[in-house]
């Protein structure tokens, strides 16, 4: 018995403790779940990263970490930060401090809120699990995973995210002993990016090495980042948007140092390593203005997405058989405004037909770029169909730029670039400038709600997408065609059967000719 005590005694003092100033209490969030006959709600909650919680001496009132920079008293190094350090609770401090509000099935984040002590900028937050001890793990392999969004409120610079990544169901706390928070209190973040702004990885403080960011009085960064695979479901303003894909040549959550990094040149590193650490940093990423159609996304009644009013943003994960079992080897997306299903524009690259992301359209998307992205690499969608089988975790931030002030998403970037497929967005290229936004734009804001998942064709009530269970090419006189006379040279999923060709807007052939010599038409204006 004495010995058992001591034994759990040690475990405490060597743990990324848990502070007791202000119990946590996650805000409520309800999501559904749906299939043929509907959907059913369930009530989960979000938490917010460890990065925005107030970080102190164990028991006491006194900072660990102010501004970009630790105390240097409690933080020498890193056994020493995490045995003299915690994170603390939130409560009314999700509204007050961190601009996080969740009410019914809406989860409003909010850029700029003067908390008590302090001025908060944007927030990253996870989604949890029932039992509000584990993220809730979204496996997605054929499945369709949607949500509703308001960007109405987002000017250039801003991007509010939600994305999914491969961090473990409880935060990294059984992985590492020494952290003894774990999800409930937002820990073991990752993504492929890398990010050495992490205050905390693995349970430990993150202090080795730090530098406090130039531009950014409330970050910093450290020699250690957090990597794992990464799959943007949603990055946008009111001005652009992408998707993308990011594999990572790992499995789950790792942390890196040195190279492996695959850091810019800069504050870490003074030479660039960008495309040679683990993950794939740029990403397959499937943005219409960088595609080449300027009228699909934006503000007002010329776009076909009209950014001012709220849309629903439908995202299908498609296998190789059409079953669980799968491969997935698609991903595609439409949305649903005003009641009018709108597909993804189809672009021609490389003189190949796309309408969505798959490993054709990646690498056609790279040969046409020839910006050194490295998807296909670093995993590809064998990197996407393990972190789907396995489980990813969802994340919904709203943040600003201070390294490229959000450039590369909705104006030119590089900004001496001539190259149309750096067309991002039709922001001037002095926009986003962080210490600028966080005054002019301060309140601005991103509305996710109605986040649900379900079997293909399930989450939009009646549902103006058939379900796609591709089948082999038609052989023989059965096919899709445009032109009435050959068989149309198309997706799998355009080709499987009678429906599915309709959606794609094509007809259905019973007596046509093969080869398969005719595209389907550009869907672009």
């Amino acid at each position: 018995m004495k010995t058992a005590a001591a034994v759990a005694l040690l475990a405490g003092v060597e743990a990324q403790h848990v502070g007791t100033i202000t119990k946590e209490n996650n805000p409520a969030l309800s999501v559904g779940t749906c299939d043929e006959s509907g959907c059913q709600s369930q009530q989960l909650s979000v938490t917010i990263d460890s990065n925005w919680r107030w970080t102190h001496l164990r028991g006491e009132t006194v900072n660990c970490y102010t501004g970009n920079t630790w105390n240097q008293t409690a933080c020498p190094d890193p056994e020493t930060c995490w045995k003299n350090c915690e994170i603390e609770g939130a409560d009314k401090e999700y509204t007050s401090t961190y601009g996080v509000k969740a009410s019914g099935d809406k989860l409003q984040l909010d850029f700029v809120t003067q908390g008590p002590y302090s001025k908060n900028v944007g927030s990253r937050t996870y989604l949890l699990d029932s039992s509000k001890e584990k993220y809730e793990m979204f496996k997605l392999k054929n499945r369709e995973f949607t949500f509703d969004v308001d960007v109405s409120n987002l000017p250039c610079g801003l991007n509010g995210a939600l994305y999914f990544v491969q961090m473990d169901a409880d935060g990294g706390k059984t992985k590492h002993p020494k952290n003894e928070a774990g999800a409930k209190y937002g820990t073991g973040y990752c993504d492929a990016q890398c990010p050495h702004d992490l205050k905390w990885i693995n349970g430990v403080a993150n202090v080795d090495k730090w530098v406090g960011q130039k531009t950014d009085p409330n970050a910093g960064l450290g020699k250690y980042g957090s990597c794992c695979t990464e799959l943007d479901m949603w990055e946008a303003n009111s001005i652009s948007q992408a998707y993308t894909m990011h594999s990572c040549a790992t499995d789950g959550q790792v942390q890196c140092e040195g190279i492996d990094c695959g850091d810019n040149a800069g504050a870490i590193t003074p030479e660039a390593h960008r495309f040679e650490g683990v993950c794939d940093k740029n990403g397959c990423d499937f943005a219409p203005n960088r595609l080449g159609d300027k009228t699909f996304f934006g503000p007002g009644s010329n776009f076909q997405v009209d950014t001012t009013k709220p849309m629903t943003v439908v995202t299908q994960f498609v296998t190789d058989n059409g079953e669980d079992d799968g491969k997935v080897n698609e991903v595609r997306r439409f949305y649903v405004q005003d009641g009018k299903k709108i597909e993804t524009p189809q672009v021609t690259l490389q003189g190949n037909k796309h309408d969505s992301i798959t490993k054709d359209f990646c690498q056609d998307w790279v040969d046409t770029t020839k910006d050194g992205t490295n998807f296909l690499q670093k995993g590809a969608f064998d990197a996407v169909d393990k972190a789907l089988e396995e489980g990813v975790v969802l994340v919904m931030s709203l943040w600003d730029d201070h390294f490229a002030n959000m450039l590369w998403l909705d104006s030119i970037y590089p900004t001496d670039s001539t190259d149309p497929t750096n067309y991002r967005g039709s922001c001037s290229k002095s926009s986003g400038v962080a210490k600028d936004i966080e005054t002019k734009e301060a309140s601005s804001h991103v509305i996710f709600s109605k986040i649900r998942t379900g079997k293909i064709g399930t989450t939009t009530g009646s549902g103006p997408s058939p379900t796609p269970t591709p089948t082999p090419t038609p052989s023989g006189s059965s096919c899709c065609s445009w032109d009435g006379k050959y068989c149309g040279k198309t997706t799998d999923y355009c080709a499987a059967n009678e429906a599915q060709c309709e959606d794609c807007k094509g007809n259905w052939c019973t007596d046509c000719m093969p080869p398969f010599t005719t595209a389907a038409p550009s869907l672009l204006v």
